[in-house]
C-alpha cells in the first residue's frame, strides 16, 4: 500500500467535511465537568457528542462497489450520572480475522477559556489563519474521532483490507477521566482482544515527522487553604504581630520545592529514568535543539527602544540544554500554582491583613510514581506542624498516575519509521510528554498484551489549555494518512 494513494481522499475529506465540522465544534463551550459543574444542565457535552455521532454515522455507506465502514455499530452511551461517550465498532474487511482489535481513543471535552487570546481570536471563535484552526479544543482533542474515521474510510474506499477497529471517545478527560473506568467495565466484553491502542491526544516535537509518545507524567494536586484570622484587620494595626497568611503559604510551599532551582525536594515524588528514555531524549534533543524551550511565549524585549536591545534580556528557562529540558518536562516532578482565592482584585485591595490565602496546586510526577501515594505525601507535608499554629488544610482533587509505554516490538517500530519516511520524508522520533492521559494507564491494566501508538498534533506554539490554541491543519491531514497506514499494515 502506498500512502500517497490515500492523500487525495483524506485531504478532500478534511477540506470538505472535517474542517467545517471542527469549526462548529470550536463554537461550543463543552468544558470538562471539573470546570463546569452544571455540565448536564448546560448540555454542551451532549451537543458535541451528538454532533460527532451524526457525522460519523454519515460516513458509512453501502452504495457502489466499495462499501465504507460496512456493518459499523455506533452508539452514544451515557451511564446515569456520568458524562456521555461514543463507542464505535467497525468490522474487519478483506477476510482479516476479527479476533484481534485496534482500539482508538480520544475525547471531546475541553479546558476552560483562559485569558490572553489575541484580539481577533477567542476560545469559542474558530478562525483559520495561515493553515491553522484557532480555538479551544480542536487539537485537544476534538479532531481525534474525525481523523480516526477518515483513516478507516479511506482504506475502505480503496478496498484495502484492515482489522476490526473499535473506538472510545469520552467527555471527562480534562477532569482526570473519573467516569472512564465505569465505561471500560461496561464495554469490556465488547472491546475484544485489544492488540493495538491508537491514542491521538498527545503531542509532537515538530510538524515535520511522526512523534511517538513513550511516557506520560502523572498528576497530583488540590487546594491549599491557610487561615490565621477569623476576619480581615487593619494592616497598620496588626502587621508585625499577625503573620501574613500568604507568607505562611509561601513557607509551606518551600517544603515542596527549592525556590531557586524549582527541584521538588522529597524523593517520594522522583523516579529513576530508564536508560532507553534517556537515549530517546538525546535523539529528540538533537532534532529539536533550542526549539524545545524557545517554543514558549517568553517575556522578551522585542519592543526595546532602538539602540537598547543588548541591555534587554528575555526570560530564560530552567535549562537551555535540550536533553535536560526534555527530561525535566517528562521524567521529573514539578510544582505549579495554577490558581488563587481570597485575594481581592487590585482595585479592592485595601490596607487589610487578609484572614486567609487559598492556592490551587498542581504537581506533575514521573510516569512510574504512584499517584495515590504521592497525593497522601503531599497532604502530610503541607499539613504537619503548621507555622504559627495556623489552620492549614489541603484538599486533594487530583491523583492520576502516569504511563510508561511497554517495549515496542521491532516490527512495529520499523513500520512506524517507514510510514514516517513515506509521509514526511523524515524518520519517526520518540519522546515522553509532560501531560497526563489517565486512559492510557487504565488500558495498560486491562489489556497488558496491547501495544500502543500514542501520538498527536500538539506541537510548537499550539498552546493546548492556554490562549491562542490551534490545530495545524496540514499536519493533522498527514497524521490521518499515516494512521491509515498503521491500521492497514500493523500486525495485530
Amino acid at each position: 500500500m502506498k500512502l500517497n494513494d490515500l492523500q487525495g481522499l483524506i485531504d478532500q475529506q478534511w477540506d470538505e467535511s472535517i474542517l467545517p465540522e471542527l469549526i462548529q465544534y470550536v463554537k461550543i463551550p463543552a468544558k470538562s465537568p471539573a470546570f463546569d459543574p452544571s455540565w448536564d444542565a448546560h448540555g454542551h457535552l451532549k451537543a458535541v457528542v451528538a454532533m460527532a455521532h451524526a457525522w460519523t454515522q454519515a460516513q458509512a455507506s453501502t452504495a457502489g462497489e466499495t462499501p465504507v465502514l460496512a456493518g459499523m455499530k455506533l452508539e452514544m452511551i451515557e451511564i446515569e450520572g456520568k458524562t456521555p461517550c461514543i463507542f464505535f465498532d467497525v468490522p474487519a474487511t478483506g477476510g482479516q480475522s476479527a479476533d484481534h482489535t485496534i482500539l482508538f481513543y480520544g475525547h471531546l471535552d475541553k479546558q476552560p477559556e483562559m485569558t490572553g487570546w489575541r484580539d481577533h481570536l477567542g476560545p469559542w471563535k474558530p478562525v483559520i489563519e495561515q493553515g491553522r484552526l484557532y480555538g479551544r479544543g480542536s487539537a485537544d482533542d476534538g479532531y481525534a474521532i474525525y481523523a480516526a474515521m477518515a483513516a478507516l474510510a479511506s482504506l475502505d474506499r480503496q478496498s484495502i483490507p484492515r482489522p476490526r477497529c473499535v473506538g472510545l471517545i469520552e467527555t471527562c478527560e480534562e477532569s482526570g477521566s473519573p467516569d472512564l473506568p465505569a465505561y471500560i467495565e461496561h464495554l469490556k466484553s465488547r472491546l475484544g482482544q485489544v492488540r493495538l491502542v491508537i491514542g491521538l491526544d498527545s503531542g509532537c516535537g515538530n510538524y515535520e515527522q511522526l512523534w511517538i509518545t513513550t511516557s506520560l507524567r502523572g498528576l497530583v494536586g488540590g487546594v491549599l487553604s491557610v487561615e490565621i484570622l477569623e476576619e480581615g484587620v487593619h494592616s497598620g494595626s496588626a502587621s508585625g504581630i499577625v503573620p501574613s497568611s500568604f507568607r505562611i503559604a509561601r513557607k509551606l510551599l518551600n517544603r515542596l520545592d527549592d525556590v531557586d532551582s524549582g527541584r521538588v525536594l522529597a524523593e517520594v515524588f522522583h523516579a529513576s529514568i530508564p536508560p532507553e528514555r534517556v537515549e530517546q531524549a538525546k535523539q529528540a534533543g538533537s532534532i529539536l535543539g533550542d526549539t524545545i524551550w524557545k517554543q514558549f511565549p517568553w517575556v522578551s524585549c522585542s519592543h526595546a527602544p532602538a539602540g537598547h536591545e543588548q541591555a534587554c534580556l528575555s526570560a530564560q528557562p530552567t535549562s537551555t540544554d535540550p536533553v535536560e529540558a526534555i527530561l525535566n518536562r517528562t521524567w521529573r516532578p514539578a510544582l505549579s500554582v495554577t490558581g488563587a482565592a481570597s485575594l481581592p482584585s487590585l482595585d479592592m485591595a485595601g490596607n487589610v491583613l487578609r484572614p486567609k490565602t487559598v492556592l490551587k496546586l498542581s504537581m506533575r510526577i514521573p510516569p512510574t510514581v504512584d499517584a495515590e501515594l504521592a497525593s497522601r505525601e503531599l497532604k502530610q507535608m503541607l499539613e504537619r506542624d503548621a507555622p504559627y499554629q495556623a489552620r492549614v488544610n489541603f484538599e486533594a482533587d487530583w491523583a492520576a498516575s502516569g504511563w510508561h509505554a511497554p517495549a515496542m516490538p521491532a516490527g512495529l517500530s520499523a513500520l512506524l519509521n517507514d510510514l514516517s519516511l513515506q509521509t514526511f520524508a523524515k524518520p519517526a522520533a520518540y519522546m515522553g510528554e509532560g501531560g497526563t492521559i489517565p486512559f492510557m494507564n487504565m488500558l495498560g491494566r486491562y489489556f497488558p498484551e496491547a501495544q500502543f501508538l500514542i501520538t498527536g498534533v500538539l506541537g510548537p506554539q499550539s498552546n493546548a489549555h492556554g490562549p491562542n490554541e490551534f490545530l495545524d491543519i496540514a499536519y493533522a491531514k498527514a497524521l490521518t494518512r499515516l494512521v491509515a497506514g498503521v491500521v492497514a499494515q500493523a500486525q495485530v
